[in-house]
This record gives C-alpha cells, sequence and structure tokens, in this order.
C-alpha cells in the first residue's frame, strides 16, 4: 500500500511539472508577439531592436533570479518555490495588463511612458519562469532517476511546453491581425487576461496538491554542506554556456523570423500588408509546433539514445537548415498553412521561413540534453546547479536583441549568423565539452 501511495505521488509530481512546464512557455511567448505592436508605435520607429526590449527583459531577470531561485529550491522545496513563482507570475502579467491604461499618452525619454510599465511587467514576469524553470527541470531529473529516464521525463514535458509556445503566437497574431498606428496593447487584452486565469487556477489547485522533494530523505535531519560548488565541474561551466547560447538560438530564430514576416517595408519578407502580422503569427507557431513534435519525438527515444548523440545530430541538422536560408533569396517562395481569420489557407512565404521553421524539430530536444548532460554526476550539487544553470538562460534575451539590432543596420538574414555561432558551439559541446572529466570530487 506504501509504494502504491508512493507510486501514485510520483506520477501526479510528474504531471504538475508538465503542466508548469506549459505555463512557462505561455508566458515566455507573448514577448515576441507583443512586441510586434510595440516596433510599430510611431515613438520606436520600427525598431527591431526596440521590439525585443521585452522579451530582453524577460530573460533578464533570470540574471537576477537563478542563483536565489536555486537557493529557493534548496531551502523551502519544489513545492513552495513552484507556488511562489506562480504567484509572481500572476503579477508580472497583471502590470502588462495595466500598461495598456497606466502612462498612456505621456512620454519619458522619447519613449511611451507605458511602454516602460509594460517592461517591468515582463522583467516580474521573468522571475516567475526563472523560478518555474528552476523547479521543473530538476525534479522532473530527479523523479525519472537521471541519465536517460529523467531526459526522458524532461521532454515530455517539453512537450507541453511546445504546446503552449506553439498557440501563443498564433493567438496573439490573430488576435492583432493588421498592425497600424492605431494598434495598441489593449488588443491583445483577452491573451493577458487569460494567462492571469490559468495562473490563478494553478496556484489554487497546486495548493491541494501533495509533492514531496524526490531527494527529501537524503535532505532529512541533516543540512547539505557544500564543499565546493557546481563551478568546480569542467562540464558543468561548459553546459552553462551552452544553455546560454542554446536559449537565444530557441527565441531568436522564431522572434526574428516573426519580426521579418510581418515588416512590410523593402527590408520584409515582401508579404500582404493586411496579413502579414496574422502570417507572421501563425509561422512562428508553427516553429513551436515543430518543437512540440521533435519533444514527443525525442520523449520516445530518449530513454534509448544518449544526450550526447541526440544533441550532436540536432545541432548539425540546425546548422546545416539556417545556413540554407541565409543564403537562399526570398524570391524563391513556399506554401504554408495559416489562419487567415475565418479558415486555414496555403499562402506564399520564402523558403527561408519554412527552413527556420523545420529548426524547431532540431532545438526542441537541446534543452533537455543539455541539461542532462551538464548535471549528470553533480549529486548533491544539482539544486544549486539548477539555480546557476537558470542565471544563463539570460541569453534568451541577450541573442536575440544583438540579432535585432543586426537586423537593423543590416538584413534578418545577416542576423542569423549569430545563430549559426551559437549552433557550431553546442556542436562543440555535444561532442567534446559535456564528457565529466570531474569525476573524482565527492557528490554523495
Amino acid at each position: 500500500m506504501t509504494q502504491q501511495k508512493q507510486q501514485n505521488g510520483s506520477i501526479i509530481a510528474i504531471v504538475t511539472m508538465w503542466i508548469l512546464f506549459a505555463m512557462i512557455s505561455f508566458v515566455t511567448n507573448l514577448a515576441a508577439p507583443i512586441g510586434v505592436i510595440w516596433k510599430n508605435q510611431p515613438e520606436l520607429a520600427g525598431s527591431n531592436f526596440l521590439g525585443m526590449l521585452g522579451n530582453m527583459m524577460n530573460f533578464l531577470a533570470y540574471l537576477f533570479m537563478g542563483i536565489p531561485a536555486g537557493k529557493m529550491l534548496v531551502k523551502f522545496g519544489y513545492k513552495k518555490t513552484a507556488l511562489a513563482a506562480i504567484a509572481v507570475g500572476f503579477l508580472g502579467v497583471l502590470i502588462q495588463f495595466l500598461s495598456g491604461t497606466l502612462g498612456v499618452g505621456s512620454t519619458l525619454f522619447s519613449l511611451p511612458l507605458n511602454f516602460y510599465v509594460y517592461l517591468l511587467g515582463a522583467f516580474v514576469s521573468g522571475f516567475s519562469v526563472c523560478m518555474l524553470n528552476t523547479v521543473v527541470n530538476p525534479m522532473l531529473n530527479l523523479l525519472g532517476g537521471g541519465g536517460n529516464k529523467g531526459n526522458q521525463l524532461i521532454q515530455i514535458g517539453g512537450t507541453f511546453n511546445s504546446l503552449t509556445g506553439t498557440l501563443t503566437p498564433m493567438f496573439v497574431g490573430s488576435l492583432i491581425g493588421m498592425v497600424t498606428l492605431e494598434t495598441a496593447i489593449t488588443d491583445v487584452n483577452p491573451v493577458l487576461m487569460t494567462a492571469m486565469g490559468v495562473f490563478a487556477v494553478a496556484f489554487i489547485l497546486l495548493s491541494f496538491i501533495p509533492i514531496a522533494d524526490p531527494d527529501a530523505d537524503k535532505k532529512k535531519g541533516k543540512e547539505i554542506v557544500y564543499e565546493r560548488s557546481p563551478w568546480a565541474f569542467r562540464h558543468f561551466v561548459l553546459g552553462t554556456i551552452a544553455i546560454f547560447v542554446y536559449v537565444g538560438v530557441e527565441i531568436g530564430i522564431q522572434g526574428t523570423l516573426n519580426f521579418y514576416l510581418s515588416d512590410v517595408t523593402d527590408k520584409g519578407a515582401g508579404l500582404d500588408p493586411a496579413l502579414a502580422t496574422t502570417i507572421g503569427g501563425f509561422v512562428a507557431g508553427t516553429y513551436w509546433f515543430m518543437m512540440m513534435i521533435g519533444r514527443f519525438l525525442g520523449s520516445l527515444v530518449g530513454g534509448k539514445v544518449s544526450s550526447r548523440a541526440m544533441l550532436t545530430v540536432a545541432s548539425g541538422l540546425g546548422t546545416l537548415l539556417v545556413l540554407l536560408a541565409i543564403y537562399l533569396p526570398k524570391t524563391v517562395l513556399t506554401s504554408m498553412p495559416v489562419f487567415t481569420g475565418s479558415s486555414f489557407d496555403m499562402v506564399q512565404v520564402p523558403i527561408a521561413a519554412l527552413l527556420l521553421v523545420l529548426c524547431g524539430l532540431c532545438t526542441s530536444i537541446m534543452w533537455g540534453g543539455i541539461f542532462n548532460l551538464a548535471t549528470e554526476g553533480l549529486g548533491k550539487y544539482t539544486a544549486a546547479g539548477s539555480g546557476i544553470f537558470m542565471m544563463m538562460v539570460v541569453g534568451g534575451g541577450v541573442l536575440p536583441l544583438v540579432q535585432n539590432w543586426i537586423a537593423d543596420i543590416s538584413t534578418y538574414m545577416t542576423s542569423y549568423w549569430v545563430i549559426v555561432v551559437a549552433l557550431l558551439y553546442m556542436l562543440y559541446y555535444a561532442l567534446i565539452g559535456s564528457k565529466n572529466v570531474n569525476k573524482d570530487i565527492p557528490v554523495d
């Protein structure tokens, strides 16, 4: 009976972590489509750099919250940390919602005052997703017993993550329609209200779900003493760099693609101005759909194929796809399905869009693979290592910002060289950098 209760408790804990995984993507993927609205405001003058600032603020929070979140996990456990993260997430989305009314009509340093309110909301939301990431990844890895099984549970969680990632930009894109000077942040209020509702319901449900820390027995009766730190492990250090560039790749590919397709100037893809924003949102959503498929497939083979092999193939193939997207001219077109407002139609887009969308199959398994490789063999340093790992997720803000600065001064496709360099580093990490050369360090 006791064993049955433990198994049921583990199943409940796993499912709960998968739901939280989905919430992470829901909040994170609001930034790029909402950024399309902001970049087209007169005061922002169509700047891709400024349009991507909300995304930057979201990920900048990881830099400040990564280590504290890891310490919270060690001190308060998984459930309390998750509840705190959900409460903070509700607050962050609420502030973004209020940006539609607070400071409207006023400016500060030539930018709309409510734009700063929005950036604050994105920053607070970033605290939430950082804390949630700190909880779900190590808990799923531990519940799976580490190794391939732990990676498999993370890949399944990533499938739910990609599902919400697919729906969010599609929902926002169809809601906005054609972006004009009159388009305002209030046009996405239904999305923000939905997000707040999801957070509220999740907080209530999680409050009643019994979740025990997977490693509670190891902690009982004694405080964990860190003679060293996760930084003592070479493969972990290189893994933090890998996760920095990976998140930049994941966000940069689809975020910049959304901007490219939505841009109705000569720099853009040359789409119908009336449908460009909707097409951009749906194509970006298709990228996340590809990630969902990739993570589902990854969950099926994750118990049999090593994380190192999966990361090697994914980073190599991703590099090839991005290089093709860069070099093929935008006059070479292909068809992709898009919901145009009343029905799904096949629309013509540059073939680069399809190639970049297919990169979602490659990036889908990278997070779980890198996390699994970087934390393998850390033992009691895993929780603290997770906090440090989360700090480096700031790359999801830095790389896309650099990429869109390049897009401003050059072309969108030129900016994708940032992605190529990042993918090549992950290929190096998979082949060489992920090997644990510090096995002599005691971790019990």
